[in-house]
């Protein structure tokens, strides 16, 4: 619900359990007065302490900018004495930069429009606010959209900044949201990592100063992730509160924590301002990326859920959230650039034979590529490779009752290729060097038309020549030297986000033209696993690594914002390919059951013994597949915090099932049984587990006992059924 308040000038937005309440001074300066748990009333503008010294500029004009300082400003903008973190600044055709935004209009209204060229969330059964703000020695307005989702708990917002003059200026900072906190927070949740170790949780304690988590590599990157979370210092995954925001957005990005002399905080979130200046003329207008914003005091798993429940129901492609998605085996690890049509054959009629559903045909099949320094943007079948045709291949492929997926990288280009030969101009580069390589590939310049337009007709006609229901699209490099050769020099600060821009362009054109393709993102694994992503793509590569003791932490973090639906998750060959480590292949499927599914090994080289268990860990999935979907995860016990075992669960909507994963990463000897107490349960209801009967309340109170599992990195399922 959205409601104004016109005697007390006051914004009043509730979802089922919160309140967020924005305030209008006399001036129209906008203020950001609460947020928290449900309240009954809009009598709440004390609060922003507009009584109190500095008074404000209307009844003392001499203390604006000591005013400015402290106002808890809902939008901040810089250079007019507001001196802690700000959301927007505009430098203008005097190369000035400083603004002062005030109230000029707002509009409720049901439901909430479409950004345009960007992806948001969608808004059925909801309601929107406009609320417009102005400067007009500037010529700006900046219209502020807030969107309720009330059964999520979740608030949205995004910002559009018009050029209303007849003057050009350039938008040197735009970010999405921004909270001011008093006195209730005392810390920090982010994700961290790096490549075949990302989204690690940590947990900080917030100081005075800044704490910043960010990306500058065209992506979210594997290092740091679009996520931020102030929460109280008693805040557990069960209980206390929680502050998150969460950026719809797929490129550079920045989110910070500032604690100020009066010991408040604010936290924003948005594009990354280092690298970005957009030039706006007369008339104009820019969309910045819509933000997730929510109050939990149900602790760090009350936030988690909300999350789930917001992207299954108004993110993620309805078509893909409850499908039965196939299982899938994966050829890179099983050959990386070595095989042919024979050989990817081969593995199919094995896994095939498995219960195995889809072979997916990973780098190596176009131009001349043997190796990863050639070819990218010859997006042209090898037919040394691939006899007789990507079809035919194709064909016999289907022929075994298998579906049929192949990878593609259609953001680079390669100096040995074709298109590079022809087009040397279509790489991003500086004009005056030689371009800097990575993985022996150049970014292409996505700024241009002409070169989105050629990359997409490629995929066009590979897409439309065979029967191909998957595509794998990955990106394995960061992006530097961002200048293109086709761009002013007064808008060479756009390049990234109109790569960002271009990227939602060529999805959003391959899922209308293929309807029935099931698209999965991935950039070096997991670099850029974000909700920019999944509003195209319903699942994402996790990780590079798919061994199961890294990925009880990646994928940890992973969950903590997105459904376990969301999540790329194989089981691969042991030795793991990226760190060597050697652990059980029951193990390895029981950590990977908690996600897409999949195999990531020659399916005709592991040991029989391996073999004959994929038909079971196949059935295991799918009788856990639309609970793991659709169900309430819960988080029991880290690994990451006790350095001994791991625990999770998921519980259906209506209580009657649930699954619980237990992994013992070490084996403790003259140890006691773990016990473990369960969530989400209904405690007036008797649960089963293992032919033994128990209360709801006596599983989620006194707990349920772990026996020893016999050595290290053992795991066990355990399925928990309802008997009323």
């Amino acid at each position: 619900m959205v409601i104004f308040d016109g005697d007390r000038r006051v914004f009043k937005l509730d979802t089922n359990n919160t309140s967020y309440i924005m305030g209008l001074t006399d001036e129209g300066y906008l203020g950001n007065i609460y947020y928290g748990k449900k309240i009954d009333t809009t009598d709440v503008v004390y609060t922003m302490r507009t009584e109190e010294h500095p008074f404000t500029p209307e009844n003392l004009p001499g203390e604006k900018i000591g005013f400015m300082d402290r106002f808890p400003m809902e939008y901040p903008f810089n250079g007019t004495g507001d001196f802690r973190v700000n959301c927007i600044s505009i430098k203008d055709s005097a190369g000035q930069e400083g603004l002062e935004l005030l109230y000029k209009s707002h509009n409720i209204y049901a439901e909430k429009r479409k950004l345009v060229g960007m992806p948001c969330a969608r808004g059925e059964s909801s309601m929107s606010l406009d609320i417009v703000m102005s400067d007009e020695a500037v010529g700006v307005e900046v219209v502020l959209t807030y969107t309720v989702y009330e059964e999520c708990d979740i608030i949205t917002q995004s910002v559009l900044i018009k050029n209303i003059s007849e003057k050009e200026f350039y938008i040197t900072k735009a970010l999405s949201a921004c909270l001011n906190l008093e006195n209730d927070v005392s810390d920090i949740l982010s994700l961290h990592g790096s490549w075949a170790r990302e989204r690690h949780i940590q947990r900080s304690k917030i100081n005075y100063g800044s704490y910043v988590t960010e990306s500058l590599r065209g992506e979210p990157g594997h290092q740091d992730h679009p996520f931020i979370a102030v929460l109280s210092e008693n805040c557990t995954k069960d209980y206390g509160d929680i502050y998150a925001m969460n950026l719809i957005y797929s490129g550079n990005f920045i989110a910070m924590v500032q604690k100020d002399q009066f010991d408040r905080v604010r936290t924003n979130i948005g594009i990354h301002p280092d690298r970005f200046n957009w030039k706006l003329e007369g008339g104009e207008a820019f969309q910045v990326p819509e933000a997730i914003i929510q109050y939990s005091h149900k602790g760090i798993g009350g936030m988690t859920r909300n999350f789930h429940d917001f992207f299954r129901s108004h993110l993620l492609s309805q078509k893909w959230v409850e499908a039965e998605r196939p299982v899938l085996i994966n050829n890179w690890e099983a050959t990386y650039f070595d095989f042919d049509d024979d050989k990817l054959v081969q593995i199919a009629s094995q896994a095939s034979k498995l219960g195995i559903e889809m072979l997916v045909m990973d780098d190596g099949w176009f131009g001349h590529r043997n190796s990863d320094n050639s070819s990218l943007g010859d997006w042209y079948v090898n037919e040394e490779k691939i006899n007789g045709g990507l079809k035919h291949l194709v064909d016999r492929v289907n022929s075994l009752g298998m579906k049929f997926g192949i990878w593609f990288e259609p953001e680079m280009i390669s100096p040995d290729s074709e298109l590079y030969k022809k087009h040397p101009e279509w790489a991003l580069s500086f004009s005056d060097r030689e371009p800097g390589l990575c993985r022996t590939q150049y970014m292409i310049d996505f700024s241009r038309p002409e070169v989105v337009d050629y990359v997409y007709e490629r995929l066009y006609e590979i897409l439309s020549s065979a029967n191909i229901e998957y595509v794998k699209w990955d990106m394995n490099r960061p992006i530097a030297e961002v200048a293109s050769l086709s761009l002013p020099a007064d808008r060479q600060g756009e390049v990234l986000h109109r790569h960002v821009l271009a990227l939602y362009d060529l999805q959003e054109r391959l899922i209308r033209d293929f309807p029935n393709l099931l698209l999965e993102n991935c950039s070096g694994g997991g670099a850029r696993f974000d909700a920019g992503m999944l509003y195209y793509s319903p699942q994402i590569w996790c990780s590079d690594n798919a061994d199961p003791i890294e990925r009880l932490m990646i994928q940890e973090g992973t969950h903590l914002i997105y459904p376990l639906s969301t999540t790329g998750t194989h089981v691969a060959d042991s030795p793991n390919h990226v760190n060597g480590r050697i652990t059980p292949f029951d193990t390895r499927a029981d950590v990977a059951l908690t996600g897409t599914f999949g195999y990531e090994l020659d399916v005709t080289r592991i040991p029989e013994e391996e073999r004959d268990k994929i038909p079971a860990q196949i059935d295991k999935y799918k009788k856990y597949r639309k609970l793991i979907q659709t169900g309430d995860y819960y988080r029991l016990a880290s690994f990451r915090e006790n350095s001994r075992y791991d625990s999770y669960m998921v519980v259906s909507k209506d209580k009657n099932h649930a699954v619980i994963i237990y992994v013992q990463v070490v084996t403790d000897s003259n140890v006691l049984s773990k016990k473990l107490k369960l969530c989400g349960l209904d405690s007036e209801k008797k649960y089963i587990i293992d032919n033994k009967e128990y209360t709801g309340s006596v599983l989620m109170n006194v707990g349920y006992i772990m026996k020893p599992l016999k050595g290290d990195f053992k795991s066990v399922v355990i399925e928990v059924n309802s008997c009323n």
